[in-house]
């Protein structure tokens, strides 16, 4: 990594600052990035709320429609989340009727996430709205940008995780 330069200006004004093409690069990819995902999880969540669930509801209740029942440590590793952060969703759509939390019989430490009827009805009724959200949000791409774009976030995501930060 280049050295970074940092020059202070004259108290009224900003920093002038000084870095590399590479390290300009990189920034704007953080920009960028960043606000693409805050401009989409907006839209997501303006969807999400006209079924009167947050953000977080509604992916612990997709994840449980399409991997079935999990338990609560699974689900907060696949949505990269915190126990804590999984127990408070758990806990207001349980209030709602729509999960419902087992001990498993072989395992008592153990408690499995599941989609309760009602939970699934919902899941039914929501899922295909979402689906229609996000590949209208996603028509500024053709198909093939799409693909070439997931692969390259994944490979951003693989390649970040496997770095010591």
């Amino acid at each position: 990594m280049g050295k970074t330069e940092w020059i202070e200006a004259d108290s009224d004004g900003p920093a002038v600052r000084q870095w590399s093409e590479k390290q300009d690069i990189a920034l704007r990819l953080w920009a960028t990035l960043s606000r693409c995902y805050a401009t989409c999880s907006r839209a997501m969540a303006a969807q999400v709320q006209e079924y009167d669930l947050t953000t977080p509801q509604f992916v612990v209740l997709e994840a449980l429609h399409h991997l079935g029942p999990l338990p609560l440590g699974e689900l907060a590793e696949k949505l990269l989340v915190t126990g804590g952060n999984v127990t408070y969703v758990m806990d207001r759509l349980e209030s709602r009727g729509l999960v419902a939390r087992d001990r498993r019989t072989d395992d008592r430490r153990v408690v499995l996430a599941r989609l309760t009827a009602e939970g699934r009805g919902l899941v039914r009724k929501v899922f295909p709205d979402h689906i229609g959200r996000m590949e209208h949000l996603s028509r500024h791409l053709t198909d093939q940008e799409q693909r070439e774009l997931s692969a390259l976030l994944k490979k951003l995501g693989m390649g970040i995780s496997g770095q010591d930060l």
